[in-house]
């Protein structure tokens, strides 16, 4: 069985799968678990926005919740003042994607360095996390929406299909609505990935100086791969927006930055599947470990209950013994398997019997 073989197979699998989880999950599921798996679709979409970005296009962006929180702040003030959700959705994926392709110019055309870029990108976020912290007093509003400072701004209206505000989404419906745009993303990635486009961008990761004396403007590529991920995440941030009908500034935090960067290290960078995967069990530990909190005051207790302690120890333990990821590692070992089972003759004899047979 060759490679594109097993990538078709992989494909049908991954859609099979995903149609199945996407029909039969409310049917099955109580409802409060329905609105659990929501969030796991959506921050899926923001795991996939940095492995198009970090993954392929080997550019390590430390600021991506920067676009996840602008698409949730553009929705939320943007419905506040229309009313009506098909421009705000627009507009929440829109503005990521110019303030990326901005910020992205002055950053590959500038001949930024990969450290001094993530040290860009991660500013740029705490820039954006003090300037929305900082909005609390009632003159910081645009129109008729407040900003709410370190508040929020709560009791966002929910989308609504298109030309009707009074038929709005309700839970169920953002189950199906993130989980769809969740199989959407991935197969339109894979999609991209596999033209002449995602051809390129790989080629500039792996040599940017050889893809250059080709022909091709690597700073053209790159900041191409920084918009389309700019975009994605701001799409990200407008679903979690109406998930949870309230947006505040720590979206924009440091722990929101850290945690999309593990969950690609820990799913697997270079893969699509890997950080979809590094995401919803990261996030199931996470609210485990909420939920379960262990009785008692012993030292050890505490220290089960600190779930930055156990991030901290997963991601230690991840990078030191399994630096490809989790879906690479098991991808490697099933392929070592395959190999040795297709090396071995008919009918389990060992090669000297199956020569002498």
């Amino acid at each position: 069985m060759n490679d594109r073989t097993l990538n078709h197979l992989g494909l049908a699998l991954v859609g099979i799968v995903g149609v199945a989880f996407l029909v039969l999950t409310p049917r099955l599921a109580e409802l409060d678990v329905v609105l659990e798996l929501t969030i796991y679709m959506i921050m899926a979409i923001l795991a996939l926005s940095l492995a198009l970005i970090w993954g392929y296009g080997g550019i390590l962006c430390f600021g991506q919740s920067a676009f996840f929180g602008l698409g949730a702040y553009t929705y939320a003030i943007a419905m506040f003042n229309i009313g009506e959700s098909t421009i705000p959705l627009l507009l929440a994926v829109a503005l990521p994607a110019v303030f990326a392709a901005l910020l992205g110019y002055f950053m590959f055309y500038g001949r930024i360095s990969d450290v001094y870029l993530g040290v860009i990108t991660l500013t740029v976020t705490l820039i954006l996390f003090n300037s929305v912290n900082s909005t609390a007093g009632p003159e910081f509003r645009i129109g008729a929406a407040r900003l709410g400072g370190f508040n929020g701004i709560p009791g966002i209206p929910p989308l609504n299909i298109p030309g009707n505000k009074a038929w709005v989404v309700d839970l169920e419906g953002m189950f199906y609505l993130a989980t769809g745009a969740l199989l959407a993303t991935y197969f339109g990635l894979r999609w991209l990935l596999a033209s002449r486009f995602g051809r390129i961008i790989v080629g500039i990761r792996e040599n940017e100086r050889r893809a250059e004396l080709l022909g091709y403007d690597p700073r053209a590529y790159k900041l191409a791969t920084f918009t389309i991920g700019g975009a994605l995440a701001g799409f990200a941030g407008c679903l979690f927006a109406n998930w949870g009908a309230f947006v505040s500034p720590t979206i924009f935090g440091l722990a929101q930055s850290a945690q999309i960067i593990i969950w690609v290290i820990v799913g697997g960078r270079g893969t699509l599947i890997g950080p979809i995967v590094g995401c919803v069990g990261i996030q199931w530990l996470t609210t485990a470990l909420g939920a379960n909190q262990p009785s008692g005051s012993n030292w050890w207790t505490k220290l089960l209950a600190n779930a930055p302690f156990i991030f901290g120890i997963i991601l230690i333990a991840f990078v030191l013994l399994v630096p490809k990821g989790l879906v690479p590692t098991l991808g490697d070992w099933g392929q070592a398997l395959l190999r040795i089972r297709t090396r071995r003759p008919a009918g389990g004899l060992k090669p000297k019997q199956a020569e002498e047979a």
